[in-house]
This record gives structure tokens, C-alpha cells and sequence, in this order.
């Protein structure tokens, strides 16, 4: 059984169709990405799924449970947690604090949750270098770095990426995702990312979706879709 199991999603904004019907199955230990343009509807299939935004139709199944009509802190204390594209960091807080602020459906100690940003600081050094700075005095780079490891503070069994690697430079976005593909394979923990760097993201997932006005179009393996002419065509200029 999926993980995720979503079925006729749909979301409107006024009389405006943003997602249309779409179904997804995210599996677990996997690396899933949703490519498309802007304007295709990702954000909004995330931002769907985490309660975020009204769905007009469909249901979202996770391990089992029917997440579809969910409060989001709801949602994120089952497992399922959200990096907000723009990446969302509290600006006036320091870099330990926000992480703290991520952890805050948990339950279980703050020796537990001490260990879990000891472990944040080893997946991203910098942060570890810039504990007590504040926030907002980061790199953009560095920033993302913090909303990644603040929702690993939440013990995600999913976590959903929107657009990490937006307005970074090269060698940064290459840094991040290394780390997440790290923490896919030692840690298993599932993944779904929305990119526009349709490229790196096909090479990073093991199933991918291509959605566009709103629709799916395409699925596969990241590596089908990125040998597949239409997708070539489309998003990777050949």
C-alpha cells in the first residue's frame, strides 16, 4: 500500500481550476518529484495536501488514514510536514530557535529533541556555525538549510519540498541535494518534491509526475521521463 494515496484532487481558486482531478501514490522510502511550469499547479497540490489550501473534491489517504479534511497541525503531527516554498524561516529568531519551533507537536522530551537538532547541525554544518545568529542574517542558501532541518524537527514520515532549490546559486542547490538524497537513503524517509529544475529532480526521484495546467500528464521513473523525448522537449531544451 502507498503511503500516500491520493485520488480526483481538485482544488479551485474562484472560478479558476488550479488542480483538476489528479491522482498520486507516493512510496515509501522513495524519492517522488512533481515537475511542471509555473502556473501548473505544484504549490497548490502541496500546499492541498498539507491542509493548506481548500480542496474542492478528491481524498488523501496517509498510511491508512484519511488526511483529506485535516487541520494542518493535524496533519504534521501524523508525519506528514511541509518546507513552504520562499522557505518561510522566522526572521527575528536565531537559528536554534527556529529549529526548536519545529518540533513543537512533539511530545517526547527535550533530551529527544536536543539530539534531533545535534543531528540537523550534522547534516548542515552551517547552521551549527550560525546556531545563536538570527535568522534573518542568513544566506539564502542558508536559509533553506534551516526550513529543511526545522521540519526534520518535526519527525516527518513525509516530508514535501516546494521549490528548494529557487534562487540559489548552483553549487548550493547541488549541496542540498545531496543531503536529501542522504537522508532518503540512510534514514528512508520519504520524500516528495515539487522542482522547477526539472533536470536535477528527475535524476534525484525514483517516480516522477509531470503536471501541467493543472493535470497529470506523464508519470514514470525519474529516469523514464528524463530520457522521454516529450519531457526533453518541454523542460530540458533538446
Amino acid at each position: 500500500m502507498s503511503l500516500l494515496s491520493v485520488r480526483g484532487l481538485a482544488v479551485n481558486y474562484g472560478h479558476v481550476e488550479a488542480v483538476r482531478g489528479i491522482d498520486l501514490d507516493l512510496e515509501a522510502g522513495q524519492i517522488t518529484t512533481l515537475v511542471g511550469a509555473n502556473g501548473a499547479g505544484k504549490s497548490t497540490t502541496l500546499m492541498a495536501l498539507s491542509g493548506l489550501v481548500k480542496k474542492a473534491a478528491g481524498t488523501v489517504q496517509f498510511d491508512g488514514l484519511d488526511i483529506t479534511g485535516a487541520a494542518p497541525h493535524r496533519i504534521v503531527a501524523s508525519g506528514l510536514v511541509q518546507v513552504a516554498e520562499g522557505r518561510a524561516t522566522l526572521t527575528s529568531l536565531s537559528v536554534r530557535e527556529n529549529l526548536e519551533l519545529g518540533a513543537y507537536t512533539r511530545r517526547d522530551g527535550a533530551a529527544a529533541r536536543a539530539r534531533d537538532i545535534d543531528h540537523v547541525y550534522s547534516l548542515f554544518p552551517r547552521l551549527a556555525e550560525r546556531a545563536t545568529q538570527l535568522a534573518g542574517s542568513l544566506s539564502g542558501g542558508e536559509q533553506q538549510m534551516l526550513a529543511i532541518g526545522r521540519a526534520l524537527m518535526a519527525k516527518p514520515r513525509l516530508l514535501l519540498l516546494d521549490e528548494p532549490s529557487m534562487g540559489l546559486a548552483p553549487i548550493i542547490v547541488q549541496d542540498i541535494f545531496r543531503t536529501l538524497q542522504r537522508i532518503n537513503a540512510d534514514e528512508g524517509l520519504t520524500i516528495f518534491l515539487v522542482e522547477q529544475n526539472v533536470k536535477q529532480a528527475l535524476k534525484l526521484a525514483q517516480r516522477a509526475y509531470v503536471l501541467e495546467n493543472g493535470r497529470v500528464v506523464l508519470q514514470g521513473s525519474g529516469a523514464e521521463l528524463l530520457g522521454d523525448p516529450r519531457v526533453q522537449a518541454a523542460y530540458l531544451g533538446h
